[in-house]
């Protein structure tokens, strides 16, 4: 037996979903999952996208066999609320970095604002910050900023959905904005060049994601709400299930038939299966554990894209 078959059999076994977690701000995305890991009492746990660590917001986790599906789950919309200081740039675009420039002269008022955002909306290109995840021949860009380092990147094309000022503090210089953006936005990059298009320069002061792909805020909990339930043993209540978050419909299996797709086989549909050629469905055991996800292929069978338990599964 090896190490990998061996720590996961030791495993405690536990339902499968995803958990909507409420990031607090100062947390990474791997602090979320370590977080979870200790809760839920799995290393299966896996995070949908990072959040910066000042963030705060929707952390979509994956979790046991749910990790298998993340490819599955639609990402492709985001939602933030953010606020912009005006008048000040730094070397991380938030909050966080070290000022590198002040302006000394007027900050705009809500008609430049406004109009300077309305500029911002549709589809757009977008150079990515020093200071994130993005690799440069493997090595994270925000390792060779923290050694002063700046390397030329690749602009990057991303859409604007819906881009609006929300209040303007023109005294302080502070403007809330809501941002609906494709996935792989960077909202810091969108402040600081919103301040160079309103002339003083600008930083992202605060940022929270409201919306990530399927998952919304008003799903979330947060991470005493999740910590208290883990005590009390009802955190896998908070669980999503599979195919809520993938949007299919479930198909229970018989014995014979599940045995045969944990084996990576194809079924055929039968008579209560009624999908066309390319329509993909989460395939259930009798007692409601899911087994893979299946896709109907042009022969008429149902080929498993994704198997989610084996037959050495518990």
């Amino acid at each position: 037996m090896t190490r990998s078959k061996s720590r996961r059999r030791r495993e405690t076994p536990g339902p499968a979903g995803f958990l909507a977690v409420d990031k607090p701000r100062g947390w990474t995305s791997h602090d979320a999952v370590d977080a979870a890991r200790r809760w839920l009492g799995t290393r299966r746990v896996g995070h949908l996208g990072t959040l910066d660590p000042q963030a705060t917001g929707v952390l979509p986790l994956a979790v046991r066999e749910a990790t298998k599906l993340v490819n599955y789950v639609e990402d492709s919309d985001k939602s933030y609320i953010g606020s912009v200081r005006f008048g000040v740039e730094t070397d991380t675009l938030d909050g966080e970095g070290r000022v590198v420039r002040t302006y000394s002269g007027r900050l705009p008022d809500e008609q430049t604002v406004r109009g300077a955002l309305a500029e911002f909306r549709g589809d757009i290109e977008q150079i990515p910050p020093m200071f994130s995840a993005v690799k440069l021949r493997g090595v994270p860009l925000h390792r060779l900023a923290r050694k002063g380092e700046e390397v030329e990147r690749a602009p990057k094309k991303v859409r604007i959905h819906r881009l609006e000022l929300l209040k303007l503090d023109a005294e302080a210089g502070e403007a809330e904005i809501v941002v609906d953006c494709s996935a792989g936005t960077y909202v810091r990059t969108l402040a600081s060049d919103l301040g160079q298009r309103v002339g003083c320069g600008a930083y992202l002061l605060k940022l929270r994601r409201v919306k990530s792909g399927p998952f919304h805020i008003e799903d979330a909990a947060s991470a005493d709400e999740l910590a208290a339930l883990a005590e009390a043993g009802r955190i896998g209540e908070r669980l999503v299930s599979p195919a809520a978050v993938l949007g299919l419909p479930t198909w229970t299996l018989p014995e014979a038939g599940a045995r045969r797709v944990m084996h990576g086989a194809e079924i055929p549909p039968g008579t209560t299966l009624r999908v066309s050629p390319g329509a993909r469905v989460l395939a259930m055991d009798e007692q409601g554990r899911p087994l893979a996800l299946l896709e109907m292929r042009a022969d008429r069978r149902m080929w498993p894209l994704r198997v989610l338990r084996t037959a050495e599964s518990p």
